[in-house]
């Protein structure tokens, strides 16, 4: 057997000796006929209509829903992710698509008044074609939701490459939507490097999510091909605390954002920015909130964090608090699983990686600022630039950090994460590349502006 088509497995990550599935990847020619079968079948799924790709739509929805409890099931065998937030991820993932079942109806353009003469001006977008989407496997039915549903609102069909450690939740994600739409319109490419490559090197519009490392291969990749790209590569996130804030509430909101899901969401939290006063008391009530933070068994609905993904996961988690100060941390759970507990440090070398790199695991960092331009300038200090949260009672200061910090998400008095899949979604510097994810930009994304001159 050849490492192309060597078998995978998908482990469950609360118990390491349960096979979730075993994978024979697609191999690179496969993925790159699914593309080809794609475009085939994208000229019929166009021309069927508005009222067709709605009602297409609208059927995902229905099955997903119906089917919720069973994917939230899954959610939480092959990913461990907590088996509350899995299944509101899942109705997020039905809400996804019941949102964009409208987008068909859409205006596609405008029509404008001739700069002299008779006739019309009419600007029109059009669907690029085949969607290569490239998915990790934290969200493993929301964000390749969240890609393909506005994909085929207007009218593209799609091939999507998963995450090998989510490729189980991809496959039944895939039966679902597949009972919906025509063949070749919807297709799943298991496999990694070759099979997301092949699929790259083929589609006529790419968006991706992962690691940085990664999404700059993909936007070098798709740039040099001339396709539009899109990548959303993860998050150093800080949360910025004034004395007037609420510091119980502030310290509830991060400890959340710090361990929820072990801390694997590009929104995480992993920096806490506590202004002047605000030190002493952040620094007790967090440490006190991250204790309290139930660590233990993804299937139970009392659990928020649980296990991370792999060993690998768990042992750079280790690695990365190794040797730091240690403000508090919570339990580890005894059991199979890879499990770490959520952690606070402080006293951090400026040089050191933590404050550098995203560490995706459920540890943060807490920094004194003298002030707040001081915090601003902290949070800013990083490559990346996904979202910050801002904790005070003041407009002013919430209007400040508005106004002066370098990411593509500002939340006030709100964890930093969480996510409005009716606006747009995305980071700056290092966070991402291409236009926002979901919302009406995502429709925007899909398509290409064409404009027309008619004349008598």
């Amino acid at each position: 057997m050849t490492a192309a088509t060597a078998s995978f497995l998908s482990i469950n990550p609360a118990d390491p000796a349960d096979v979730v599935a075993r994978v024979t990847p697609a191999g690179a020619p496969a993925a790159a006929a699914a593309v080809e079968r794609a475009r085939a079948a994208g000229r019929d799924w166009l021309a069927g209509g508005a009222a067709a790709r709605s009602a297409a739509l609208s059927a995902v929805a229905g099955a997903l829903e119906a089917a919720a409890e069973e994917l939230a099931g899954l959610a939480v065998r092959e990913v461990g992710k907590p088996l509350t937030e899995a299944r509101a991820e899942v109705a997020r993932t039905v809400a996804i698509w019941r949102y964009y079942a409208q987008a068909p109806y859409e205006a596609a353009g405008a029509v404008h008044e001739p700069a002299a003469g008779a006739g019309l001006l009419l600007t029109r977008r059009r669907p690029h074609g085949v969607a290569g989407l490239i998915t990790p496997w934290n969200f493993p039915f929301a964000i390749p939701s969240w890609k393909a549903a506005p994909a085929l609102a207007a009218g593209n069909t799609v091939v999507l490459k998963p995450a090998p450690e989510a490729t189980a939740c991809a496959l039944r994600l895939a039966e679902i939507v597949r009972g919906a739409v025509p063949d070749g319109v919807f297709t799943v490419v298991a496999g990694g490097a070759d099979e997301g490559g092949a699929v790259l090197a083929a589609a006529d519009v790419v968006s991706f999510t992962g690691s940085t490392g990664v999404g700059n291969t993909v936007v070098r990749a798709a740039t040099a091909r001339g396709v539009p790209v899109q990548a959303e590569m993860g998050g150093l996130n800080a949360a910025i605390v004034l004395p007037d804030a609420d510091i119980e509430r502030a310290a509830a909101h991060i400890a959340a954002a710090i361990a929820g899901y072990a801390g694997q969401k590009c929104t995480a939290t992993s920096r806490v920015i506590a202004v002047g006063a605000a030190l002493d008391p952040l620094r007790e009530a967090l440490a006190g909130a991250l204790r309290e933070v139930p660590v233990g068994d993804p299937a139970d609905p009392a659990t928020v964090c649980g296990p991370l993904v792999s060993d690998r996961a768990r042992e750079r988690v280790t690695a990365a608090r190794e040797g730091l100060s240690v403000v508090a941390t919570g339990a580890t759970p005894e059991g199979p699983g890879w499990y770490a507990a959520p952690a606070l440090v402080e006293k951090v070398p400026p040089e050191h990686p933590v404050l550098r790199e995203e560490v995706f695991g459920p540890l943060a960092v807490l920094l004194p600022a003298d002030d707040l331009a001081h915090a601003v300038r902290v949070a800013n200090a990083v490559p990346y630039g996904l979202v910050t949260s801002v904790h005070t009672a003041g407009l002013g200061a919430a209007l400040h950090g508005l106004d002066h910090l370098d990411t593509g998400m500002i939340r006030v008095n709100a964890p930093s994460t969480g996510v409005d899949f009716h606006l747009p979604f995305g980071g700056a510097k290092a966070s991402a590349h291409g236009p926002r994810e979901q919302g009406r930009a995502a429709l925007e994304f899909y398509t290409s502006s064409r404009t027309y001159t008619l004349t008598p």
